[in-house]
């Protein structure tokens, strides 16, 4: 029988494992339904956990005994990842495979408990990755009063000495930051190029401290006289996280997309050694760019993105990017200086749309890239929304990839597009940062119901024939629901699709004034699903070979 929950933190009990749950915890229950979220257990196994928290509608706790383990559970290859040690890592005690599993779950739970989506999702492992150890080229190490550099415990400000990290980087160890007795700084960052063998340190100043200007007596300077033949590049982290270059020259060489680029140790970039090729290939597979498009890259960060986007629209085409970030965007900009075509700017996304200054109605593809909290609902509703009432010609966007890092975030923003008529057309997940509960997501939107020209068949020179670009031979047909939020359903409409909010726009509308409808009933019919990539008119039906019917 499973013992009730104790009030005060440290109490015993045990408990039949469930769910796995978001945030690297599984989830179980004692009787009356109570619920307490376990760490460093799997699902299916009975254990003795430890109480570390208790709220008035759950508890917290660590499997700190395993009385019936899981066929999926292995010794964790790191001394530290275990209750009381290192909280960097939260899967270590599960087999890979089991990891990309647990990880596949969670996002399957967050689209159907947020979004109300229902699909299938596979994790996949990233080129490079060897059983989930020596991946992770940015680490942040904090350092305790007594100037020892180590991680962090699970919820807690105390720090671990955890000597080498199994999941760091062989750069990011040979740096030796664990290893040394450091003056009163608050942490030491070490971000490492496996492409250059680069290395840089960013040393933030202890809390209360002036932030250092790098002298040779302050905290910051005798830090990097310590990193001297350690790391090429080293800075300071001053007010408002403002850097400032004590030795080298800031930056690293990171190599991505068959290219090199020139990344602020400060800038945000994978780290994964094989996420960004990984990214770049899943963007560029959902977007299917095409010479001449117009494509924005918002949260571009450093251009990876906008990059690969801007070499395959070629010079016909355009690519805005957009970042918050001044160095990101300084980055941006020398990176992608080659490709006059695209341009970088620097603002915040959710203002600069709001503004206009984003030309979202003349973009055909986007790609979102927006840190863990997401994009959020003032830009995807701004980027997605319908042009009824803005004043604009509407939005000709076609295909949107959104990179997440947070299946929660996603989820969220997944059931704005949806409530906005788009439609979650393809999804990927990758395991880019294994050992840890964190995955990264591809999401490919498209609208809900593509809008299809319908040609109208005349014989050459018969009388009142049209050519098929006359208003009465190509319009644009209402949509059906097909596709749209599983909680939310509409019927079709003679006044177009129920997307648009408005009156039908017609292909023939720029060229006509008798622009032409069609009834509720054929253009539910006549929904073809999504657009060809590369074009703004969907797919039409093949077909086959005098059957007559669609394939």
């Amino acid at each position: 029988m499973e013992t009730p929950i104790e009030t005060a933190a440290g109490g015993l009990l045990e408990l039949a494992v469930g769910d796995v749950a978001h945030g690297g915890w599984c989830v179980a229950r004692q009787p009356g339904g109570r619920v307490v979220f376990v760490r460093h257990a799997l699902p299916g196994e009975r254990v003795r956990a430890r109480v570390t928290d208790t709220t008035a509608r759950f508890a917290r706790a660590d499997a700190v005994e395993i009385l019936q383990a899981s066929p999926d559970r292995v010794e964790p290859p790191c001394p530290q990842a275990r209750p009381g040690g290192c909280g960097g890592c939260d899967w270590q005690h599960a087999a890979p495979e089991a990891q990309r599993r647990l990880k596949a779950e969670v996002i399957r739970q967050q689209l159907r408990r947020i979004a109300g989506l229902d699909r299938e999702v596979t994790v996949e492992p990233l080129a490079g990755d060897s059983g989930g150890l020596g991946w992770r080229t940015r680490v942040r190490f904090s350092v305790g009063p007594g100037g020892v550099a180590g991680l962090l415990k699970h919820r807690s400000h105390e720090v671990v000495d955890v000597g080498a990290c199994p999941i760091a980087h062989p750069l990011v160890n040979e740096t030796g930051v664990t290893g040394q007795r450091w003056p009163p700084v608050s942490s030491l960052e070490v971000a490492v190029a496996p492409g250059t063998g680069e290395r840089a340190a960013i040393v933030t100043s202890a809390a209360g401290r002036r932030p250092a200007a790098g002298g040779a007596g302050t905290p910051a300077g005798r830090a990097a006289a310590m990193l001297a033949g350690r790391a090429g590049t080293v800075l300071s982290s001053g007010r408002g996280g403002q850097l400032t270059a004590l030795r080298g020259r800031g930056y690293l060489h990171q190599r991505a997309a068959g290219r090199a680029w020139r990344v602020g140790a400060g800038t945000f970039w994978q780290v994964h050694p094989g996420a960004a090729d990984a990214l770049t290939a899943a963007v560029l597979a959902a977007l299917s760019p095409a010479p001449g498009d117009v494509a924005l890259d918002l949260f571009c960060g450093a251009g990876l993105f906008a990059g690969a986007l801007a070499e395959a629209v070629g010079p016909g085409g355009t690519v805005i990017g957009v970042d918050g970030d001044r160095g990101a965007v300084r980055d941006a900009r020398h990176n992608l200086r080659r490709l006059p075509w695209a341009r970088i700017h620097h603002g915040d996304v959710a203002a600069m749309l709001a503004a206009g200054t984003v030309p979202v109605g003349g973009a055909g593809l986007a790609v979102l890239d927006p840190p863990r909290a997401g994009a959020g609902r003032a830009v995807i509703e701004r980027l997605l929304a319908p042009a009824a009432g803005r004043g604009d010609r509407g939005s000709a966007l076609r295909r949107v990839a959104y990179v997440s890092c947070d299946p929660a975030t996603l989820a969220r923003d997944l059931k704005v597009a949806g409530e906005l008529g788009w439609r979650l057309a393809g999804l990927r997940a990758f395991d880019a940062f294994p050992m840890t509960h964190h995955v990264e997501c591809v999401a490919t939107l498209a609208p809900a119901c593509a809008a299809r020209p319908e040609r109208r068949r005349e014989r050459p020179g018969a009388s009142g024939a049209a050519g098929p670009r006359r208003a009465a031979g190509w319009s644009r047909m209402g949509a059906c629901n097909s596709g749209s939020s599983p909680s939310r359903s509409r019927a079709p409409t003679t006044a177009g699709c129920w997307r648009s909010r408005g009156p039908p726009r017609t292909w023939a509308s720029t060229r006509s004034s008798a622009p032409t409808t069609t009834s509720g009933s054929a253009a539910a019919a006549a929904c073809p699903g999504p657009p060809i990539p590369g074009s703004p008119w969907p797919r039409w039906p093949a077909r086959r070979r005098g059957s007559g019917s669609a394939r």
